[in-house]
């Protein structure tokens, strides 16, 4: 077989995969989307339009060159026809105790008897089909702003998808002192699921976001998700994100932020499962003196690959932002970390530290690391390293001086190496529960 025939071979397996996806945008008289605003029908009609033009990234585009996706290509996923219907006895271990109000998507459709979505201090915690006219009206300004979909097939294809998604819209000052938990469950094996996100929080507000990705099967599925994150002026946004998907899923997510002047963002990227999983994370400084924080953790074994990209866009002075990355891969799973700080002419006085760690605990588990600056103004402090290695045998030798086995060290050593993440989390029983799994994950064979 020759490459000519190869390349044939490929082009036809991407277009089968695609067609699959968009099969179900055909929808029935009477459905959610009926019933949008021309504006909404609008956006979804150019996104379809750019999703039919686009094509499957191959690694001969550089920013996939470490993820194929020769694997999806194979399969042939539909859009949900029958839901499942859960009970609250069938989430009750997904539910966190400390969020008192959620929205929950099953196979990526709204699950109202499983929500507890409320009137937020005259803000709202929705799902988009619940909205009212007056409420739509201000989403205009945002939702599909933020993260571009002209050039980005799996983008296009959320936006073409656009029925069900998660509004959170926190008016000027409004404090939230639980966390509210966005959780999204796969149940059915060969779903296609495009979950959406979109998060305005006011001047001055303050909240706590979960959003949780969990597999109740242990089929292949494809999850599509897109978050948009506006964080207006003097606003304080802890974003929690977590991939707990099945081991033969595939989850392409991307997220897109946007700073304004004096505001602060935390994200904690926990990534777990998935026999493909990909993080695409850019934030926008748009006003002076932001903040940005930036935390992730894969730990990943078996065939897994998990791969995450990141851009931290500094466009305006007095910008600071922290990036710390960790990979724990065992097996032959491949972990890819590319992270770009950029500094852009006028952004004086940007103080920015970036790091990727990541401990190889097999001799075939690999590692593709990219840290990258890109700085455009001579008044700066910015700083970035990476480091692969396995565990320092001085520190296994101190523990084992210490009454400990090798195993037992090891173990230990490689859960304090992931724990130190988990604990930036900020909420108790959630932190709980993954220092619990990663815990049970290193001291199991890889």
């Amino acid at each position: 077989m020759n490459a000519a025939t190869n390349t044939a071979n490929a082009s036809a397996a991407d277009a089968g995969v695609l067609a699959s996806l968009l099969a179900g945008l055909a929808l029935p008289p009477g459905s959610a989307a009926r019933t949008q605003p021309d504006w909404l029908k609008t956006l979804r009609a150019q996104a379809l339009e750019r999703a039919n033009a686009l094509t499957l990234p191959s690694k001969h585009d550089e920013a996939w060159r470490f993820t194929p996706l020769a694997a999806l290509a194979d399969q042939s996923f539909q859009p949900l026809r029958v839901a499942t219907h859960l009970q609250p006895d069938d989430i009750a271990k997904q539910v966190i105790p400390e969020a008192t109000t959620r929205l929950v998507f099953v196979d990526g459709v709204y699950a109202p008897q499983l929500s507890s979505a409320s009137t937020l201090a005259d803000g709202v915690l929705a799902n988009l089909a619940s909205l009212t006219s007056a409420q739509l009206t201000l989403l205009q300004a945002h939702l599909g702003q933020h993260a571009p979909f002209q050039d980005t097939l799996f983008t296009a294809l959320n936006t073409a998808f656009l029925q069900d998604a998660a509004v959170l819209m926190l008016p000027p000052n409004c404090v939230l002192g639980a966390p509210v938990q966005l959780l999204h469950i796969a149940t059915q094996a060969g779903v296609a699921s495009h979950p959406r996100l979109l998060l305005v929080a006011g001047a001055g507000s303050q909240v706590t976001l979960v959003e949780d990705y969990v597999a109740l099967q242990p089929g292949a599925y494809f999850t599509n998700a897109v978050a948009e994150v506006v964080v207006q002026p003097n606003a304080q946004v802890t974003h929690v994100r977590l991939q707990r998907e099945s081991l033969q899923a595939f989850h392409l997510a991307s997220c897109a932020v946007s700073l304004g002047a004096a505001s602060q963002y935390h994200s904690v990227n926990v990534a777990l499962g998935g026999h493909t999983s990909r993080l695409d994370i850019k934030v926008l400084q748009t006003a002076d003196g932001t903040q940005c924080l930036l935390d992730g953790l894969a730990l990943i074994g078996g065939e897994q690959l998990a791969d995450t990209h990141s851009l931290i866009d500094h466009a305006k002075p007095h910008g600071m932002s922290r990036q710390l990355h960790k990979c724990i891969v065992g097996g032959t799973a491949r972990a890819v970390f590319n992270g770009q700080v950029m500094v852009r002419p006028g952004a004086q006085q940007t103080d920015s530290a970036q790091s990727s760690r990541n401990l190889l605990l097999s001799r075939k588990a690999q590692v593709d690391t990219q840290p990258q600056l890109e700085i455009f103004a001579d008044d700066v402090k910015c700083t970035h390293g990476a480091t692969v290695g396995q565990l320092d045998s001085d520190e296994v030798f101190y523990l084992q001086s210490r009454g400990l086995s090798e195993t037992v060290a090891r173990n230990l050593l490689t859960y304090a190496f992931g724990a130190d993440i988990i604990e930036r989390i900020p909420v108790a029983s959630l932190r709980q529960q993954l220092e619990q799994t990663v815990l049970e994950q290193t001291t199991s064979p890889s």
